[in-house]
């Protein structure tokens, strides 16, 4: 347990920004999920659409340091060769 003031302030610090993060990965993982949901179902329309949602979730989770980018990229390229193979 911190004692000192700016090491308990730095506990606050990390726990608000252990949450954000949180949030933004969960809302990332279950767009992808939509996107391969989508692909599987074989409507063009909907898998498109679900996919941009999902890339751009992506990369807003990456643009706000939740993730690292290359890995934000990674994910898009894998889930675009999965998505727009089915």
């Amino acid at each position: 347990m911190a004692h000192h003031k700016q090491a308990l302030k730095r506990q606050r610090q990390n726990e608000k920004r252990r949450a954000r993060n949180q949030s933004l990965k969960s809302r990332m993982k279950t767009a992808v999920k939509k996107a391969v949901a989508a692909a599987e179902s074989g409507d063009d329309k909907a898998k498109v659409a679900a996919f941009r949602k999902a890339e751009s979730e992506i990369r807003r989770v990456a643009q706000k340091g939740a993730i690292p980018k290359k890995r934000a990229s990674r994910k898009v390229s894998r889930l675009a060769r999965r998505v727009l193979s089915a």
